[in-house]
């Protein structure tokens, strides 16, 4: 048998962080033999393509978290790129109110990490709040006013990187899962037996990186959980009208920021999403992409998570189960924005997968990015929100870091 063809990268993943890896190792080594190799025929099949398309400001996390490092510069970055080529972008801001009296404590929590982080923020009262959102309603009075937050349009960014790269010589290759590999010869194997030599791999596949990662001895206390992100659409004749975004000051125990405002490019309205666990890592509607060993390990480890119940577990089940009907749904958005009725949610196909990582001997989600390498292998593990955001400047961080060493972050 002949030896493999050798690429000095490989990167796993051509979703937004394995594009912007790829992107990143290129603008250091314009000279590299770089191959992208991705499972579906296409980009944007799952988490990168079906996300918000919100270019988060940086106002959540705590100071020092990976998040709070890359989020900020990732969204100056990202919005520079889209201006640079005349890609849709536009800046229209996001409030975050507390929706109930004893919230209000959150919104001083989150001025302060968002003054840490540097990012532009104003604390405003309610009438300030009237002025740049009418419909919003906040409970204490007070609210949040994020002028740089911006939206775009995810797929575009994402076919717009890959023809960059494919002009600079990256291949692609996709329709090709990696299915075994050999770290001690440097050696992955694809389905079809095809098999690729690499100087340094990078795992960036998103909702499989934890089975990826356990094929080089990585992440072995890890597992994902996904959770299903489903979207309701406020009719076009709804007589409310939304300017921006409106968040709820969200629960920092889990990472998730609750049901909330999205708009997008074409100037639609949608309350989302979710977070309900799904039993699936591509389970987006029906009895779609299940199996029955992945429905007994996702059913095990959330019935741990209940049991256990840290970050407040059960309580987030029992407030997302109540969000599963539509009156539920419209409630949750009644607490942003009073006059919503439950006639004006349409249902819709915008649905996506939160791969979040699960730490199994802590027992507890993981709130940060985590990154970890094993010799000549880098694997982005929680590559979740604001990873679309952040993907430039995560990107910068995470080929930096694994040059020389990979002992992760």
């Amino acid at each position: 048998m002949s030896d493999p063809k050798h690429y000095d990268y490989i990167v796993l993943g051509a979703g937004i962080v394995g594009l912007s890896i790829a992107r990143e190792l290129i603008k250091r080594e314009p000279d590299a033999q770089l191959l992208v190799i991705e499972k579906e025929d296409q980009l944007g099949r799952h988490a990168s393509g079906r996300n918000s398309g919100v270019l988060h400001s940086g106002i959540y996390y705590p100071e020092g978290s990976l998040k709070a490092k890359v989020c900020r510069a990732g969204a100056k970055l990202m919005a520079d790129y889209c201006d640079e080529y005349n890609l849709p972008i536009q800046h229209v801001g996001k409030v975050v109110v507390p929706i109930r009296e004893e919230d209000d404590p959150q919104v001083d929590l989150l001025y302060r990490r968002a003054q840490a982080n540097g990012v532009h923020i104003e604390l405003i009262d309610d009438k300030s709040l009237k002025k740049i959102e009418p419909e919003a309603r906040t409970a204490s009075g007070r609210a949040l006013y994020s002028p740089d937050t911006a939206i775009v349009e995810s797929l575009t960014i994402l076919n717009h990187i890959k023809q960059q790269l494919v002009d600079h010589g990256v291949l692609f290759r996709y329709s090709s899962r990696c299915s075994n590999a050999d770290s001690e010869r440097s050696v992955v194997h694809c389905d079809g037996g095809s098999s690729f030599g690499y100087g340094h791999l990078y795992n960036a596949t998103g909702a499989y990186a934890d089975r990826i990662a356990k094929m080089f001895g990585v992440g072995t206390q890890y597992t994902l959980i996904p959770f299903k992100g489903s979207y309701y659409k406020l009719r076009p004749d709804a007589d409310v009208a939304i300017r921006g975004l409106v968040y709820p000051v969200p629960n920092l125990d889990v990472p998730f920021l609750g049901v909330h405002s999205v708009k997008n490019i074409k100037g639609d309205t949608y309350f989302g999403p979710s977070a309900m666990p799904a039993l699936g890592r591509e389970h987006y509607r029906g009895l779609e992409g299940l199996n029955i060993s992945e429905v007994v390990r996702i059913s095990w480890y959330l019935l741990g998570q209940l049991r256990y119940n840290k970050q407040g577990f059960r309580k987030l089940l029992r407030e997302e189960s109540a969000r599963m009907s539509k009156s539920g749904f419209a409630s949750a958005a009644r607490n942003l924005i009073p006059r919503v009725k439950d006639g004006m949610l349409e249902t819709c196909d915008k649905v996506g997968i939160r791969p979040q990582l699960l730490d199994t001997d802590k027992r507890e989600l993981v709130m940060d990015f985590l990154v970890e390498g094993k010799g000549n292998t880098t694997h982005v593990l929680n590559a979740i929100s604001p990873a679309f955001t952040s993907a430039f400047s995560f990107a910068d961080l995470v080929v930096s870091t694994s040059s020389g060493h990979a002992d992760g972050f």
